[in-house]
């Protein structure tokens, strides 16, 4: 067990219960997670609870130190230039030649005394996260949020720049809490062909690994990796496999003969 940080007393830690948002927000699991680094298992926890820190939509683990691999942390002895919901005591992960910087910290508090956060969006410390047997990408999975995809006999069609580029009366639509419906398209109803391949890959705690994506060749301010494709989903959204979505932000699409508004979203973005 490792020596608890000092908490600020204006960032309370609180059972789960209404976001507040100045407020550490946590709630138990009954998942097993373990975290991997190379071939060493760094966590393997049977004990995680799910944390939401203040100004974040998505959780993180925390786990107890006992379930951690404590011996490759190394005390941080600068302060970190981001804190996380009133943490003040980080670690950096060293493993053989190798040093991750600020990978961990401890939780603030006296309900969560002893419990070990590590980074994961944006500055992923550990190669692989699992939930029991099946890997986790990005973040941990929020019990919150639904991700549905259902088939539909709706009229779907997509523009860009003016042209149709897919028309379909068997899409999927994927219903995710807090974004906006996306439309899945069989490959035989979107013209692949006024695109071109990319390499670009992305992940998703929900949907799998997308590995296949295109950009639009018509020219025009059009968001390069415009449409993605799961080849390989996740179980829960298998009806997904192969199907090829657009972002709407940056598309037109017409659902039953009504064109849509084109939503606003981190996505947003180019």
């Amino acid at each position: 067990m490792t020596t608890p940080g000092e908490t600020p007393e204006a960032v309370p830690v609180v059972r789960r219960g209404p976001d507040p948002a100045d407020s550490v927000v946590w709630e138990p699991t009954d998942r097993w997670v373990r975290g991997t680094k190379g071939d060493v298992t760094v966590v393997d926890s049977h004990r995680a609870v799910l944390l939401w820190e203040p100004g974040r939509p998505v959780p993180l683990y925390a786990f107890p130190a006992e379930d951690v691999r404590m011996d490759l942390l190394r005390r941080f002895e600068r302060p970190a230039s981001r804190r996380h919901g009133g943490a003040t005591v980080y670690y950096d992960l060293v493993i053989g030649d190798e040093i991750v910087r600020t990978a961990a910290w401890e939780c603030p508090g006296e309900e969560l005394a002893g419990y070990v956060c590590f980074a994961w969006f944006g500055h992923e410390v550990l190669d692989h996260w699992y939930e029991e047997d099946e890997e986790v990408f990005v973040h941990p999975r929020d019990p919150h949020k639904r991700v549905d995809a259902l088939p539909s006999s709706r009229h779907v069609q997509v523009e860009i720049e003016g042209t149709v580029v897919a028309d379909t009366r068997t899409p999927v639509l994927l219903f995710e809490t807090g974004l906006p419906v996306r439309y899945y398209f069989p490959r035989e109803d979107v013209r692949l062909d006024l695109f071109t391949p990319t390499d670009t890959r992305t992940r998703c705690p929900y949907k799998g690994v997308a590995t296949e994506y295109w950009s639009w060749a018509g020219g025009g301010d059009v968001r390069p990796g415009i449409a993605w494709s799961y080849p390989d989903p996740l179980p829960a959204v298998g009806v997904i496999k192969d199907l090829v979505a657009f972002y709407d932000e940056f598309v037109d699409v017409i659902v039953d003969g009504e064109r849509q508004t084109r939503p606003v979203t981190v996505f947003g973005h180019q």
